[in-house]
């Protein structure tokens, strides 16, 4: 077996996945179903698009951050200083700490009501906090509003994944829950869009961009309102009779849905006899792979630098230059890249495979971010310039968009796709909460500090991103297995057969008879 853990096993020069293939395929149930629970991401993408755009719009800034449209207005100001503002940084990174605290209730939320209701619990909050923040009247407002805007994510993120997960055809199972991270760039992009067009609009054209996120959320509550719960949702809530019924309507009236039925209820089961709690069994023997991937994977796609480079993109595009109008193009260029290469992604990702989208798409990742630090370096802010020449400020765009493209064909999709499968039942809930909430920290600490960084280290901090990607490239390369094409509730049997966790999996008696029968 090769480092990572292929999912093949040799056999008389033959090599034979580890792959169970139940009855059903896309039924048109399954994707109306799974459409409406991957437009939860939605929510977040126009979030995170609509901030960086409002975030340097003069009519915003006049009314709330008067001294950072001076301090802009100052000839002297330093290229990489201009946006350097605490208060400013706080109304972006405020809904990030407040989607990491709703993330770790929804655990408890979601085991009590299903991941229907806690998305729909989170649509709610965040039309809510949508419309306090069109009509803010001061600092206060918004923040409150960006925290309603933030639980609103945090149960939605922590959910709608797992819902796609479950609901998915084994087969397809990567495509699908790749969808969430379409919606959720789909969302950035018309964010982008409406900062285009409300940013003609003087005085109150912020306040039509922050009341636009009203409608994507409007879309997920009306949405939940007419989907059933998970199989395995309901059957961990002992309602075996609508799990089946539930199961059934998915796969399709003319399927057998008793084997995927059993293999659910067998790993119900299982979660059932360790009610411990769902933290101390990560902590405990035979969940330490677990908890591993449960931390690195959400830091290291935080520490992408991504997540700035969305949010702050017309930031950094005024950065080097352009007008606010052309900054906020340029948002919307690299929305676009970044949705096409998630949807490449959606195509290729249940054929070749998640490692080699990781490893590809981190390779690439690196090479542009070295690329851009250097041309920052040498064009931005020499002989006391506040700007780049226009040639080289262009080629910034443009290493922008291989990297955001690079990005969207791996890490973007898979870190939804990898956390919401590899976990079991027993800690699905409290692993997808507890990866949502690392990452949701590490987004409000690099929002809130992302400016001064890039005040303080200048071009290096694209050095410092792309110094973590490599690390993360490696990572990926030695530890995670490949878990195309195997059902969510035969996952143990990719980390029992890999190189190096094989030596602290757990596997009982009855589990073992369920791996393998995957091969069979």
């Amino acid at each position: 077996m090769a480092v990572g853990g292929g999912l093949v096993a040799a056999e008389g020069g033959q090599h034979q996945q580890l792959v169970r293939d139940y009855s059903g395929g896309v039924t048109f149930s399954v994707a109306v179903t799974c459409l409406m629970a991957a437009s939860c991401g939605l929510i977040f993408g126009y979030d995170i698009g609509i901030t960086g755009g409002v975030t340097q719009m003069e009519s915003f800034l006049k009314k709330f951050f008067p001294e950072v449209l001076r301090g802009m207005k100052t000839a002297k100001r330093d290229a990489y200083c201009k946006y350097d503002n605490q208060l400013l940084t706080a109304f972006t990174s405020s809904m990030y700490i407040a989607g990491m605290l709703a993330s770790l209730v929804a655990i408890s939320v979601t085991r009590r009501v299903g991941r229907k209701t806690v998305m729909l619990i989170g649509g709610i909050m965040f039309l809510a906090g949508s419309i306090i923040n069109a009509g803010a009247v001061n600092i206060a407002m918004l923040i409150i509003g960006r925290i309603l805007l933030g639980f609103g994510v945090g149960f939605t993120a922590q959910a709608a994944p797992l819902y796609l997960a479950e609901t998915a055809p084994t087969r397809w199972r990567g495509a699908f829950t790749t969808a969430y991270h379409f919606f959720m760039v789909a969302g950035t992009l018309a964010a982008n869009v409406a900062n285009y067009f409300t940013n003609r609009i003087p005085d109150w054209g912020w306040r039509v961009s922050l009341g636009l996120a009203a409608v994507p959320a409007t879309v997920i509550v009306l949405g939940a309102l007419f989907v059933s719960d998970t199989p395995s949702s309901l059957m961990l809530r002992g309602e075996p009779d609508r799990a089946r019924a539930s199961l059934q309507r998915v796969r399709g009236a003319g399927a057998d849905v008793d084997a995927e039925l059993k293999d659910i209820a067998c790993a119900v089961e299982e979660a059932r006899r360790n009610e411990d709690g769902a933290f101390k069994r990560l902590r405990g023997k035979g969940y330490r792979h677990y908890l591993v991937m449960v931390v690195a994977i959400p830091t290291f796609f935080d520490l992408t630098g991504m997540v700035v480079i969305s949010v702050f993109s017309p930031v950094l595009f005024r950065t080097v230059g352009f007008n606010s109008q052309k900054a906020i193009f340029g948002a919307v260029i690299l929305s676009l890249v970044s949705l096409s290469g998630v949807v490449l992604s959606t195509f290729v990702v249940d054929r070749c495979g998640r490692r080699f989208l990781f490893l590809a798409g981190g390779t690439a990742m690196l090479l542009f971010q070295v690329a851009l630090a250097w041309i920052v370096a040498d064009h931005l802010g020499k002989h006391h310039a506040v700007t780049m020449p226009k040639n080289y400020a262009v080629g910034v765009v443009v290493l922008m968009c291989l990297y955001t493209f690079s990005f969207s064909l791996s890490w973007g999709p898979l870190k939804w796709v990898v956390p919401s499968e590899i976990y079991p039942v027993d800690i699905r809930s409290a692993g997808q909460a507890i990866t949502m909430a690392i990452a949701l920290t590490l987004s409000f600490t690099q929002t809130q500090v992302f400016i001064s960084m890039l005040c303080a280290m200048k071009y290096a901090i694209f050095l410092f991103y792309a110094g973590w990607v490599l690390a993360m490239t490696v990572f990926i390369a030695a530890f995670l297995p490949e878990t195309r094409g195997v059902p969510l509730e035969a996952m143990r049997s990719v980390w029992k057969r890999h190189w190096f966790w094989r030596r602290v999996v757990v596997v009982d008696t009855k589990q073992e008879v369920q791996l393998n029968s995957t091969t069979m």
